[in-house]
């Protein structure tokens, strides 16, 4: 069906649910369990979900090679086709926003809906500054010193200030425990990650949601996602760059809300 012959789906991969196809694209140096995992049940209850571990991610082994957006794309693509379906909406989440939008304008015919959140179309001068540090910090190997600065960097301002010392100092610690193998490469690719060519070419109904804390990827990438993609909605979420942490039930809501409008 694909005017693009897709690659062998070699990534490790999340399937669950049943029903419309949704695919899921997630976070830099997390996973798909590591991004969607508070809201996986959710949206298995009314779709048929398949994520893709990027390299580095889950099961996924590492790259020997930097990363390049359009296999991600095709990989996310050739695993949701593997699973049987032939159409699906996309979801994707930071890193993954530009990797569900390349797999939208590479493999228009088989997607359905395009759900974006907390995303970017290109990397600015906040992403610039933010994405190197995070990277070195990743390379350095002191996984403590980088959940202090990923916790300062991706929780809102709201959330952190109300977390007590004890939660806070258990959160850095979740954090560094969690953190995927391949995040230098996954940090590598996203600031060359630039989909704003393919943004006037999406045909899919878009889902924007803005999460309005964010440090990480400003409101102003959100609009400019919103504002290129033709007919795009977007709707904003009072959170920083977790909303699976700060608000899940919200983000679950305002994706599966979307995916009922626009069933296939």
């Amino acid at each position: 069906m694909s005017a693009r012959t897709l690659p062998e789906a070699a990534f490790s991969r999340t399937v669950l649910g049943s029903g419309p196809g949704l695919a899921l694209a997630h976070g830099a140096g997390s996973s798909v369990a590591g991004t969607y995992g508070p809201i996986l049940d959710g949206l298995a209850a009314r779709h048929t979900v398949v994520g893709v571990d990027y390299p580095g991610s889950g099961d996924t082994p590492r790259s020997t090679t930097p990363l390049e957006l359009d296999d991600l794309a095709d990989q996310l693509v050739a695993a949701a086709v593997a699973e049987g379906l032939d159409t699906f909406a996309l979801s994707g989440y930071s890193l993954g926003g530009p990797v569900a939008i390349r797999a939208a304008a590479r493999h228009p015919e088989r997607v359905t809906a395009l759900v974006l959140t907390a995303t970017f179309p290109h990397r600015d001068n906040r992403l610039a500054l933010a994405l190197p540090v995070w990277r070195k910090l990743a390379e350095s190997g002191d996984r403590e010193l980088l959940a202090e600065y990923l916790t300062m960097m991706a929780l809102g301002a709201d959330a952190l200030q109300a977390m007590p010392d004890e939660q806070l100092r258990q959160a850095i610690g979740f954090t560094a425990a969690s953190v995927a193998d391949g995040t230098p490469e996954h940090a590598e690719l996203a600031p060359r990650a630039d989909v704003r060519d393919d943004l006037p070419h999406i045909t899919a109904p878009t889902l924007v949601i803005s999460t309005t804390q964010d440090r990480f990827t400003s409101t102003r990438l959100h609009h400019q996602l919103a504002d290129t993609i033709p007919g795009a909605q977007l709707v904003e979420i009072p959170t920083g760059h977790l909303p699976m942490v700060e608000r899940p039930e919200e983000w679950q809501k305002l994706i599966t809300d979307f995916l009922d409008q626009h069933r296939a």
